[in-house]
């Protein structure tokens, strides 16, 4: 890789691979001493109203479902946790999910490895490097390089998981870590479709067929987000939302984590154990806008290195998502959004600055 000074970001293409600097070995460098120019961040005006940053109200606060009484409750506890379920999805399109299945060892081990892929050395990750959000394993810096003005202060590894499994070769151990991790959560978000499809009014399975899940994508997106240098200037990642029908989140205990809900950022504490669950843009689709996907954002420190890891569960690439006919009245309830291929919104994702919900947007009728 050729070197760069800290101020500037280079990449060179070759046979659809892509060298850059990363984020991580410019924190390293003894002369990084300030933000960079082409890291500086500014709010544009479209956002301005939102810039009121809040801790979750005690009137208001972020929604807790407890994941044992969903799966091994009574049938008077699982009804209110479906009802409770709905209601986070409809009004936060966010919760926080306790008593999951997925034992705290399993999930220490994945934040381990994954730690360890950002430590290796520049040239191993590299291997990764690419542009083609189709590609079964990406390691990258900001968001889409070749898009953005402004580049946001994150690496991250993208890597296919399902319907069929991919894994770096290195660190050691993170192929077990990563199958053992993925095949827990995605027992764990489809229980949680099984609940979401019931509170939708349609039949417990219905979202696991039209979304043909034995076929559907699962994901794990890894970011890390190092010290900033001025982090008053800088953006983790800006205000999104995700493809998909949920995205299963886990934090190392550093925060950083805000989500937009009433017109205010809410700082989300990093709790130990827990998972944050979002609702994604396919979910939103499917429940003709009666969900909303969740627009959210990762602000950086100058103390810390966080460290997030998502899993996002998706309906297969050829699979049309579109409104539940089922939910449809064309005169009181028409759908609101147009039917496209998974894999199509992802390429359009990709050719798309990330920008609030500017691709939800385009399937909007």
């Amino acid at each position: 890789m050729a070197s760069t000074a800290p101020h500037e970001h280079s990449q060179v293409q070759s046979n659809n691979k892509t060298s850059f600097t990363s984020v991580k070995s410019l924190t390293e460098s003894p002369e990084l001493t300030s933000l960079p120019p082409s890291y500086i961040f500014t709010t544009n005006s479209d956002e301005e109203d939102h810039e009121i940053v809040s801790e979750p109200d005690k009137d208001d606060p972020i929604p807790i479902i407890d994941y044992s009484l969903l799966v091994l409750g009574t049938p008077h506890e699982r009804a209110k946790t479906i009802h409770d379920l709905g209601r986070a999805c409809e009004e936060w399109g966010f919760f926080m999910l306790i008593n999951h299945s997925v034992a705290k060892s399993v999930m220490e081990k994945m934040v381990d490895q994954v730690f360890a892929f950002f430590n290796l050395r520049e040239e191993e990750k590299q291997e990764y490097a690419s542009k083609d959000v189709m590609d079964p394993i990406r390691y990258g810096t900001s968001s889409n390089v070749s898009m953005d003005k402004v580049l946001f202060w994150r690496d991250f590894l993208k890597i296919v998981v399902h319907p069929e499994f991919h894994s770096p070769d290195k660190p050691l151990g993170f192929r077990e870590a990563a199958a053992e991790y993925c095949r827990r959560t995605w027992k764990v978000g489809k229980e949680l479709l099984k609940g979401i499809s019931e509170n939708l009014g349609l039949e417990a399975n219905y979202i696991e067929n039209t979304m043909n899940l034995d076929y559907g994508l699962q994901m794990i997106a890894a970011n890390l987000y190092p010290p900033c240098p001025q982090p008053e200037l800088a953006m983790g990642i800006p205000p999104h939302s995700d493809h998909g029908l949920l995205n299963i989140l886990m934090q190392n205990g550093v925060s950083g984590l805000q989500v937009l809900h009433n017109g205010k950022w809410i700082n989300v504490t990093s709790t130990p154990n827990c998972f944050l669950l979002f609702v994604s843009d396919h979910l939103e689709v499917v429940s003709n806008g009666k969900y909303k996907s969740v627009l959210h954002r990762a602000v950086v420190s100058n103390k810390a290195t966080r460290m997030s890891l998502a899993i996002v569960i998706a309906p297969s690439l050829d699979t049309v998502v579109e409104p539940a006919k089922e939910l449809l009245d064309d005169e009181r309830n028409p759908a609101a959004y147009v039917g496209m291929k998974h894999r199509d919104y992802m390429q359009l994702q990709r050719s798309n600055r990330l920008d609030g919900k500017s691709v939800l947007d385009k399937v909007k009728i």
